[in-house]
């Protein structure tokens, strides 16, 4: 006769993981959690969640190894990058990692995002499991866009002055915005500083928080059972008939359906590595510089499509849709469970929720490839043949003159209007010697602000003074 279980001699691997288990109560409260029951009928469509987490631990892992490295300064952090990619052991395949680990865990989140609303997962009892998601949506947007600018290149200096004029335009509170957004009223180390924190501390810190909740729901509510036509969601009945579906037909969560889980993020985890190692680590575009306004940046793949939109839109649009369209499609996601928290789940029964996902999809996909197209920064060798009024030009001599050249040369007339010619994008310059004084001026030149670049460094003294005497004239 065989032993029983608790008459077997322990080894030293049981005994210890006894006296482990006895402290620290990991198996005791992990095993509900991973063997808590799903219906049967879960499938592939719903691997996307746990490889958005896959993915997200994937970016810590890499990104603690980078920030080993990175060096959160101006002076720095170009620099720093090149070394990794060009220098350190293995550092080009970890930056390759990290750059296509946040586009997979863009691409999953989306997904299952996207796989929620057509099946009707958000519908009651599970209409805050919908509200962390949309929340960790926004948080990896946040993260991909921080985790961009710290390349500290062209693209990453202009990204930051982009999303400071668009900060700036909120009503009342626009300027303090800004400068939030730039850690003062210059772009330059301590914006770097503050968005390096912003990416490696805080949302990561909020990412993790808002995936506890998240993943605490969906435990306690259960798994949304695959969606049937002609079985709609009732409130007053759908508890009752989910905990029969589990007792009829439920399956542990592990090893029953968590096996689906990880294969598949095996299988991203493959195609991350293959990708890094044999496309690499993202090109490093041209180093910062503000006075170079004709860089024509470009933000990574997962933003073109709103890059796009802001190269499109007719100026008279660019407010209300900055200000408008995030608000009015934030309010909409926050409504969607509320307003429709019942009734049928089954994508054919729910022809407005494929059409919704459908035509997404295709504006998404148009207008990124717009966006590779589409012109970002004015061409500065086509204004700088701009007519200025002759009245301007004919008070401009001497040093005043070369100021005027250097005015056009800088690009400052594709953002400053003289006598109606030139930019909108900054205050019209026509009257400036009048409201400024000289040191004014120069303060403004050299510092830039929210909205402007910060010549400071870049510019000589003699061009200053000319830029200046040229600035004097316009009375």
């Amino acid at each position: 006769m065989s032993a029983t279980p608790e008459a077997r001699p322990k080894t030293l691997w049981r005994r210890l993981g006894g006296w482990f288990e006895d402290r620290s109560h990991i198996y005791e409260g992990l095993l509900p959690i991973v063997q808590h029951p799903v219906p049967k009928g879960v499938n592939w469509w719903y691997v996307f969640g746990s490889a958005t987490l896959a993915a997200f631990i994937l970016q810590v892992i890499t990104g603690v190894a980078l920030a080993m490295i990175y060096v959160p300064a101006p002076s720095g952090a170009y620099q720093s990058l090149q070394f990794i990619t060009s220098s350190a052991p293995l550092g080009s395949l970890l930056r390759g990692m990290h750059f296509f680990g946040a586009s997979a865990m863009v691409i999953m989140i989306t997904a299952h995002v996207l796989r929620v609303f057509l099946m009707g997962s958000y519908k009651f009892p599970r209409e805050f499991n919908w509200l962390t998601g949309a929340f960790l949506l926004v948080l990896t947007a946040a993260m991909a866009f921080t985790g961009q600018l710290l390349r500290w290149d062209q693209d990453a200096y202009w990204g930051v002055v982009v999303m400071a004029e668009q900060a700036g335009k909120t009503p009342v509170i626009g300027q303090l915005v800004a400068q939030l957004v730039v850690a003062g009223s210059t772009v330059g180390g301590a914006t770097l500083t503050r968005f390096f924190a912003t990416h490696v501390f805080l949302l990561p810190a909020l990412i993790f928080g808002f995936v506890l909740v998240h993943l605490w729901l969906v435990v306690f509510d259960g798994i949304s059972e695959p969606p049937r036509p002609g079985v709609p969601v009732d409130p007053a009945t759908y508890k009752q008939r989910y905990h029969e579906i589990l007792e009829k037909d439920g399956e542990p969560f592990f090893p029953d359906a968590a096996w689906r889980d990880a294969v598949f993020a095996v299988l991203m985890f493959a195609v991350i590595m293959v990708l890094a190692a044999i496309v690499g680590a993202p090109q490093l575009g041209k180093p910062a510089d503000p006075t170079i306004v004709n860089a024509d940046p470009r933000p990574d793949w997962y933003f073109l499509w709103y890059f796009a939109v802001l190269s499109l839109i007719p100026p008279v649009l660019e407010n209300f849709v900055i200000l408008s369209v995030p608000v009015l499609l934030g309010v909409l996601v926050i409504m969607v469970p509320f307003v429709s928290n019942r009734g049928e789940r089954h994508p054919s029964r729910r022809p407005v929720a494929v059409v919704l996902v459908v035509g997404m999809l295709l504006g998404l996909t148009v207008l990124t490839i717009e966006g590779y197209q589409a012109p970002w920064s004015p061409e500065i060798q086509a204004v700088q043949d701009v007519a200025i009024p002759p009245q301007i030009e004919q008070r401009a001599t001497g040093d005043a003159a070369q100021g005027l050249q250097l005015f056009r040369i800088r690009g400052c007339i594709t953002c400053h209007a003289l006598g109606g010619a030139g930019g909108r994008k900054g205050p019209d310059l026509t009257t400036v010697g009048s409201r400024l004084t000289r040191d004014q001026i120069i303060v403004r030149i050299l510092n830039g602000g929210p909205n402007m670049p910060a010549f400071g460094g870049n510019i000589s003294d003699q061009e200053l003074q000319q830029l200046v005497a040229f600035m004097e004239t316009l009375r």
